[in-house]
Formats: C-alpha cells, sequence, structure tokens
C-alpha cells in the first residue's frame, strides 16, 4: 500500500483538547493511517491511502468536528494561512475591546459598595438590570468560545478548553440572571455578573495575545518563502513577457536582470553576472554564473544580466523543496508530546470532576449557594489545558526554524527530539571534514627553480590528464593566474604518473618509482617525498630532462571548519568518531588535523552500518554524518542522521538532519539547537504542570478553612490567561539563543559544496 502525505491548515484550535479531537476525527476516516495535529502551527500532517479516501474527505471530517480548514485556492497556502492569521489576530483584538469597554464600568459597578465607593442613586436602584446590559454584549463578543465548547460536548461527548470556561462563565451569567431582580421571578440572590463579564474579558485578551505571539514562531518559514520572487521575465515567441512565477516550465528561457531575484532553477545560458547564493550556502561573497553554471530559484543576481534555461520549477526548485520540509516538521510533532496529550485527555474531564465535587462538597459544609458557584467557576476558569498543549509544539516550531533560518533541515519534530539526546558523533571523511576532491597542498622547488615555475612545468605535464589529480595540478596553476599552454607530447603510465615534452625537454611527473624507473636520481627530494607522504598527502615528484626539479603534494584537504566543529562538540562533552575506508595513515593525519582522537579506518561501506550498531550497542546515542551513497545505511542506522546538502540523493534521504551549507560547523549548531529546544519544552511542560497542580485546588478551596484565601474567579481568569502567553513566549525567547558554530568561510563553503571524491596515487 503506497501512502500519500498531505498537510491541512486548521482553524479554530485553541488546546490540546481540540488537538485530540480532530485527530479522533481524521482517524476515523476510512484510509487513514495517521493523523497527527500541531497546536502551534494549527496544521494537520496526515498519511493516508489515496485510493480510498482524499483531501476532501479529510476536510469534512475536520468541519463535522467543530473546526474550520483553510483550503488552498488562489495564490499560496501559506498566505492563505497568514491572511486567517491576520483575520484572526483582528477579530480577537476587536472582541477584547468591545468586551473591556464594557467589562470595566461593569466591574466598577458591582465592585464600588464593597469598596465603600458611593455610586448614584439610579445605578444603585437599579444594579441588576445595568449589570445585566453591561455583561451582555461581553458575552455576545466571547460568543465563539461558547458556541465551540458546548457544541463540542454535545456533538462528541468530549469536552474542551472551551467546554470548561463555556460552563464556568455560562453558570455565572444564567445564576445571576436567575436572580436579578424584573429579569426573574428569584430576588435578592447574589449576582456574578462581574465575574462572567470579566472573566470573558480576560480570555479574549489572553486569545488575542496568544494569536499574536504564535503568529511570530513561524516567521523563519514565512522568510524562506518570501526569498521567492512572484513573477518571471520569460522569453516567449521572440519577446519578453512577464508570467507568474508558477508558470514557468522546464525549457523556458528565463530572462534576469540587474538586481533581480532569480526565479526558479536553472542553467546559465547566455551572458554573466555574479549571484548571491548566502540563503542557501551561507557564504556572504557572491558567486560567478557564466554559460552553463547553474543557477537557484530565489538567490539574487548582481550588476549583470543573463537568460537561462529553467530546468526545476514550481514544487520541484531548491527553495521549495526547503519550504516543503521545514513545513512538513513543523507539523509534525516530537515523541514527548504525546506524553503531555494523553494527560489532556484525561485533564478536562478531571476539572469538571473538581468542579462538580466542591460545588457539592461546599454546599454539603454549610455554604451557600453562591459560594459553592463561586468556588465552582474559578475551577472551571483556572484550569488551563492549553498551557500544557502549547508547551511542545511552540518550542518545536521555534527550534526547526531557528534552524532553517542558518541553513540546517531538521525533518521532524523526532529529529530535534533526539538531537538533544546524542553524545557520540561519527563523521566520514572524504567530502564531509575534508573538501572531496584533491587540491595542491605543497610545492617544494628544487635546483635553483621557484615555486611558480614548478608548477607551471607540472601543470603542463597534467594538462591533457584525465585524472583527478592532473586537474587538481592544473587548476592550482590557474588559480595562480599562471599561463598553462599544451605540451609538444603527451603520455599517461597507468598508476605511475605522466610524461610530457615541452620545449624540447622532457618532463616527467609522477611516483619516486617511476623516476627510478627512468634512472633518474632523486635523493635530493628524498626527505621531502618521505615528509608529505607520513602526513597522508599523494606526493609527485616533478623531473626536468634527467634531474629532479621539485615536488608537489596533492590531497584530500581538511575543511576549514572542521577542527572547529570537533573542538565545539567536544566541548559540549560529546565524543567524536571518525569513519573511513581510507588507509590508518591517511586518516590518522586528517584526524590529527582536526583533533578527532578515535579513527575507524579501512571500514568498507557495508560495515559503516554494523559500527554504527556497535556504538549504538554499547550504549551511546550515535548521530551520524555523511555525504556520500555510501554513508546512506550508516545514516539511517544511527540514532540521529546528518547528511551534508551537497551529497547524494540517497543521503540526504537517509539523513534527519540536512547541512544545506556543507559545513561541520553546523553540526554542533543543530545538536545546541535540539537542546535548547528540549530546554524549553521541560521548562514549559514544568510550568504547566506546575501551575494546574497549584491552582486547581486554591480554586477548590483547599486553603479556605485555614487561611480564609479563596481565589476570586476574576483572578483565575487572569493566571488562566497568564499561563498560556507565557509558555508562548517562553519559546520564543529561544531566538535570543544562539547555535553552536561559527560561520563557514566564503571559501570552505565553496568548497564543500563540491562532490565526494577522495584522492588517490597516479
Amino acid at each position: 500500500m503506497s501512502l500519500t502525505k498531505v498537510i491541512i491548515p486548521v482553524t479554530g484550535l485553541h488546546c490540546a483538547s481540540c488537538v485530540l479531537r480532530v485527530e479522533g476525527a481524521l482517524a476515523a476516516v476510512p484510509g487513514v493511517a495517521s493523523a497527527r495535529v500541531d497546536l502551534a502551527s494549527r496544521r494537520a500532517l496526515v498519511e493516508y491511502d489515496p485510493g480510498r479516501t482524499a483531501p476532501a474527505a479529510l476536510e469534512q471530517a475536520i468541519e463535522a468536528a467543530g473546526y474550520g480548514v483553510i483550503r488552498a485556492g488562489a495564490g499560496r497556502i501559506e498566505d492563505l494561512e497568514d491572511r486567517e492569521r491576520v483575520r484572526e489576530t483582528r477579530t480577537l483584538r476587536a472582541r477584547f475591546f468591545i468586551s473591556a469597554a464594557f467589562a470595566v464600568p461593569l466591574l466598577l459597578v458591582s465592585m464600588a459598595p464593597m469598596a465603600g465607593v458611593r455610586i448614584p442613586a439610579f445605578i444603585s436602584r437599579h444594579t441588576a438590570l445595568i449589570q445585566f446590559l453591561l455583561c451582555a454584549p461581553v458575552v455576545a463578543a466571547g460568543f465563539s468560545v461558547f458556541r465551540r465548547g458546548l457544541t463540542a460536548l454535545f456533538r462528541t461527548g468530549r469536552a474542551t478548553m472551551d467546554t470548561l470556561v463555556a460552563l464556568g462563565t455560562g453558570a455565572a451569567f444564567l445564576s445571576s440572571v436567575a436572580a436579578s431582580p424584573g429579569l426573574s421571578r428569584a430576588h435578592g440572590g447574589h449576582l456574578y455578573y462581574e465575574v462572567a463579564g470579566t472573566l470573558v474579558a480576560f480570555i479574549l485578551l489572553g486569545r488575542w495575545l496568544e494569536a499574536t505571539a504564535r503568529s511570530r514562531t513561524s516567521s523563519a518559514l514565512r522568510a524562506l518563502i518570501e526569498l521567492a520572487p512572484p513573477d518571471a521575465l520569460v522569453a516567449r515567441e521572440g519577446r519578453e513577457i512577464t508570467v507568474k512565477a508558477e508558470e514557468v516550465v522546464p525549457g523556458d528561457i528565463v530572462v534576469v536582470k540587474p538586481g533581480a531575484r532569480v526565479p526558479v532553477d536553472g542553467r546559465v545560458g547566455s551572458g554573466e553576472s555574479y549571484c548571491d547564493e548566502s540563503m542557501v550556502t551561507g557564504e556572504p561573497m557572491p558567486v560567478a554564473k557564466r554559460r552553463g553554471d547553474e543557477v537557484i530559484g530565489g538567490t539574487i543576481n548582481g550588476a549583470g544580466a543573463f537568460t537561462f534555461e529553467a530546468t526545476r520549477t514550481g514544487k520541484d526548485t531548491f527553495l521549495a523543496q526547503v519550504v516543503a520540509l521545514v513545513r512538513e516538521a513543523q507539523a509534525s510533532r516530537a515523541p514527548v508530546q504525546d506524553l503531555a496529550d494523553k494527560v489532556a485527555a484525561y485533564f478536562v474531564p478531571a476539572v469538571l470532576s473538581v468542579a462538580i465535587l466542591s460545588f457539592s462538597v461546599w454546599l454539603f459544609a454549610g455554604q451557600d449557594f453562591s459560594f459553592a458557584l463561586a468556588v465552582s467557576v474559578a475551577v472551571l476558569v483556572v484550569a488551563c489545558p492549553c498551557a500544557l498543549g502549547l508547551a511542545t509544539p511552540t518550542a518545536v516550531v521555534v527550534g526547526i526554524g531557528m534552524a532553517a533560518s542558518r541553513g540546517i533541515l531538521i525533518k521532524s519534530a523526532a529529529a530535534l527530539q533526539t538531537a538533544a539526546r546524542v553524545d557520540t558523533v561519527v563523521f566520514d571523511k572524504t567530502g564531509t571534514l575534508t573538501v572531496g576532491k584533491p587540491i595542491v597542498t605543497d610545492v617544494a622547488p628544487l635546483g635553483g627553480r621557484d615555486a611558480t615555475e614548478v608548477l607551471r612545468l607540472a601543470a603542463i605535464a597534467e594538462k591533457r590528464s584525465e585524472h583527478p589529480l592532473g586537474a587538481a595540478v592544473v587548476a592550482a596553476a590557474r588559480e595562480r593566474g599562471i599561463d598553462v599552454p599544451d605540451p609538444q607530447s603527451f603520455a599517461s603510465m597507468s598508476g605511475k604518473g605522466v610524461e610530457a615534452l615541452y620545449g624540447g625537454k622532457p618532463l616527467l611527473l609522477g611516483t619516486a618509482a617511476l623516476a627510478r624507473e627512468r634512472g633518474i636520481d632523486f635523493s635530493a627530494a628524498a626527505e621531502m617525498l618521505a615528509a608529505r607522504e607520513g602526513e597522508g598527502k599523494t606526493a609527485m615528484l616533478l623531473c626536468v630532462g634527467r634531474a629532479a626539479a621539485g615536488v608537489i603534494a596533492v590531497a584530500d584537504a581538511v575543511k576549514g571548519r572542521s577542527a572547529a566543529a570537533v573542538a565545539a562538540l567536544r566541548a559540549a562533552g560529546r565524543e567524536v568518531v571518525m569513519i573511513t575506508g581510507d588507509n590508518i595513515g591517511t586518516a590518522g593525519a586528517v584526524a590529527r588535523q582536526v583533533g578527532i582522537r578515535r579513527v575507524l579506518a579501512g571500514v568498507l561501506p557495508a560495515e559503516k552500518a554494523a559500527e554504527i550498531g556497535r556504538l549504538k550497542a554499547a550504549g551511546r546515542k550515535v548521530a551520524m554524518v555523511g555525504d556520500g551513497v555510501n554513508d546512506a545505511p550508516a545514516l539511517a542506522a544511527a540514532d540521529l542522521g546528518i547528511a551534508l546538502g551537497s551529497g547524494t540523493d540517497a543521503a540526504r534521504e537517509a539523513g534527519d538532519i540536512v547541512l544545506v551549507r556543507n559545513d561541520p560547523g553546523d553540526v554542533a549548531a543543530a545538536l545546541e539547537i535540539g537542546g535548547l529546544a528540549m530546554r524549553k519544552i521541560r521548562q514549559n511542560l514544568f510550568a504547566a504542570v506546575i501551575y494546574n497542580i497549584a491552582a486547581i485546588p486554591i480554586a477548590a478551596g483547599v486553603l479556605y478553612p485555614f487561611t480564609g484565601i479563596l481565589l476570586n474567579p476574576v483572578l483565575a481568569g487572569g493566571a488562566m490567561a497568564a499561563s498560556s502567553v507565557s509558555v508562548v513566549a517562553n519559546s520564543l525567547s529561544m531566538r535570543r539563543g544562539r547555535g553552536g558554530g561559527a560561520e563557514a568561510s566564503p571559501a570552505e563553503t565553496r568548497k564543500g559544496r563540491t562532490g565526494s571524491r577522495g584522492a588517490a596515487a597516479p
């Protein structure tokens, strides 16, 4: 059975009970394999069998449960969500101000006599009617809370936070109506209009502040989405026309003007420029773009102009895939959330039971009806599953957004949670700690020649070579601005080196064994060759005529940020291991450069996963960092797989985290963000649980017989609103923290995007 994933934005979610209700409704739809609803992002992530159901049926199930759905229409779904968030925030703000406008005078009228303040005789004479007239608009402003709460109770038999609020404030309002002279047959009873009115105002204030704070948790995702320009300039039928970016199709010729954003991915056809690709690599320096070079949608063009052929459009672009990955991760749920959800499932019924029990006990103890009612209302209102439900998802959304903003793509909330528990990090060597391709590291001249001449002659000898080492020598010469003419003749000797003729002089570049075969005395270079080979490098001897002219060393160079990454991980108390198929000499040399003490060398690709398994069996929580096809099994076997963005598709698919910038320093940052998110989750859960453990007994009147302290329902409402807002604010405070690892250097970031290739002897 092939399952399909869909993300459905849901409206009307306010607490953990709402989440459970929607999940239950979705799970009841035939063909649904799993349904997870995230309270912070207000999204449902559903896996279903497309042969048995469809997204329309899932949306109908959500609406039947009493909640709304944002359907994709004209424009991006994120834009529709933003508009819905803005609409909700404005509506809640308006309702709060309306409720406050009536609740404040209501509180003054009702509390003035108790405070010894004289009020006009007319108001005193008609106080019940005036309080009713002031309270009714407040109740009307909070009508949606009553509707959702009672609908949930009567339609599904399951209570939500809105149910508690509706029952508590509704009881206070209706009992006051029943006791109001002129509004009922009863006269002289205690009035609770100020309780009902002030509570609704507090609840609307809390919802408004919560909505405002929650809208900020997904700002990183919105920032990514906004990188993509809405329009594209396309050359069609001999003229340039502007179309929507989503209307561009592969094969279209796209025109990019100076300063414009590249709309989709493609390959340059004509023109030259520089593009700012910092959103992808973190590299501050613009990257040159010429014919044949790839361009990425969302990057910014410099002063030049060029055209390119679109290769990936719509949902297939790099930026769209990043957005989809972040969106799905933010809609997922961390395993720690399951405990909170189980508590919430029993929490609301338990609160209702405590409220009824409190009411009954105080009546039985001889207190009057108004006292017992005040206690039960306080219990209903002070209970706050909202804080419990928001504790985990808000921290997850902020953490994943923080990571995405610095090029760390965390695929799920579970990966974020696992990152916090990693104590051992295993690095692949080639392409992960090292650049992944051979580069010239040393040029040592002999016989009175200088380094530039030695490199020039070596490049001439290798110019016609197709070997990676030859390409490295030629590239090094060109990077130094050295002119490399063609040799007059060229011959390659597999496994030994190359031979060329230039300016009438024979050039030989290769192993010492090749020079020995030709009878060339290279004793002056023997010490240089041994020293470079001892460092794990491939040392090549250049001979001009019958004399040794110099030594050129080539190696898969260590990335500039690798040593700092290892140091940061070790400083955090994590063990760092290197695993490689390379020999122990080369592996040991790299390990010494980056500060790794434990090396697993000569490990075949199939054995890497087994080595990871042995570490796990020893009780370690293992993160594997790699970039090649041969790393995919180990990435999947580890507790946490971290793949480099420049790596193979197999590695990226197997990884739980993708490092877009290919910076090993981002490993420490990813683990630090995971740890920070989990600390915030624990703080939030602790605060939510302690709040309820302390508040509910006080509201029930446990302290009253001993201290005379009784929680006023109005104060209970304020405390309830404050607890939810404080949880969201605590999660947002993560933004003031920093992920570990410094920025990658421009040169190193550029090198990190190369493929995974190791150096080999010629």
